[in-house]
C-alpha cells in the first residue's frame, strides 16, 4: 500500500485545545511577548491555544456570544481548558461610559452563567479558570481618555469591586480564579510598569500574568502527552511505523 494511501487511511489526529476567551487584552495577547503567544509556545506539541479576545467586549455580550464559539453537540472540538478574562470594560463609570459598563450584579450573575454553559457543553468547572481584571493606574488612563476627547471613565477602586465579583462567581461555581488585580498590588507594590497605558498589560505585565496563570493550567493538562514521537524516535527505515499509530501498522 502506498504511503499516501495509508496516511489517508490513518486515524485523524486531535489536538487539544485551551481556549481564551476575553476582551482586548485577551485579543491582544497574541502580540510578540504575549501572556497568549507564552501559553502557546509553552503548550506547543501538546495543545492549540485559541485567541477568542474581543476589545471593548463586555461580559453581558460575552455571554451572548460563548454559545457561537462552543457547541454543546460538538465534543471533538471541547477545550481542556478555558480562560474566562473579563472585567475591564463591564467595571467602566456608567455615567461616563454607559455603553461598555455592567452593574456589579450583573457582571458577576453573567460569569456565573457562563461557567454554566460551560458545564453544560461538557467542560467541567475545574477546567475553568477566572481571571480578575488588572488594576487600573488611573493618572496614565486619564492621559489615554483626554487623547480621546472624554473624560477619566474608570477608576481603581470601582475596578477592584469587579475584581472582588470575580473571585466569589469562581467561589460559587468551584472554578480556580487568578486575582490579577490584587497580585499586581500585593505588598502595596508600584504596579505602573505592569501597564502599557493604564489599562492595558505591559510586555513586563504580559509575562506577570503568564507566570501567574501557568501553574492553575499546569495541574489541568500537565497529563497530556506530547503528540507524535520526538525525531529521535521516528523508526528511520520506515518511519510509517512510528507516525501512523499503533492501529495503522
Amino acid at each position: 500500500m502506498a504511503l499516501c494511501e495509508r496516511v489517508a487511511g490513518g486515524s485523524s489526529l486531535l489536538w487539544p485545545r485551551v481556549l481564551l476567551f476575553g476582551d482586548s487584552i485577551t485579543q491582544f495577547s497574541f502580540q510578540p511577548g504575549g501572556w497568549g503567544a507564552l501559553l502557546a509556545d509553552r503548550l506547543v506539541r501538546k495543545c492549540d491555544v485559541l485567541n477568542r479576545g474581543f476589545s471593548g467586549y463586555n461580559t453581558r455580550w460575552a455571554k451572548i456570544i460563548l454559545p457561537r464559539l462552543i457547541k454543546k453537540e460538538n465534543s471533538v472540538e471541547t477545550p481542556v481548558a478555558v480562560s474566562i478574562f473579563f472585567g475591564a470594560n463591564d467595571s467602566s463609570l456608567k455615567g461616563e461610559n454607559p455603553k461598555q459598563h455592567v452593574p456589579l450584579d450583573e457582571y458577576r450573575a453573567n460569569l456565573r452563567d457562563m461557567v454554566q454553559y460551560l458545564t453544560s457543553a461538557g467542560i467541567p468547572q475545574e477546567r475553568v479558570i477566572l481571571i480578575t481584571p488588572p488594576p487600573l493606574h488611573e493618572a496614565a488612563w486619564e492621559k489615554e481618555c483626554i487623547l480621546k476627547g472624554c473624560k477619566l471613565n474608570r477608576l481603581n477602586a470601582v475596578v477592584g469591586e469587579y475584581a472582588d465579583a470575580c473571585v466569589q462567581a469562581a467561589r460559587d461555581c468551584g472554578t480556580d480564579v487568578l486575582d490579577l488585580w490584587a497580585l499586581m498590588q500585593k505588598d502595596n507594590q508600584d504596579f505602573s510598569s505592569y501597564l502599557s497605558d493604564g489599562l492595558h498589560l505591559s510586555p513586563v505585565g504580559n509575562e506577570f500574568l503568564f507566570l501567574n496563570l501557568w501553574p492553575l493550567l499546569d495541574k489541568k493538562l500537565s497529563s497530556l502527552p506530547w503528540l507524535l514521537p520526538y525525531w529521535k524516535d521516528v523508526e528511520e527505515a520506515k518511519p510509517e511505523l512510528s507516525l501512523l499509530g499503533d492501529g495503522d501498522h
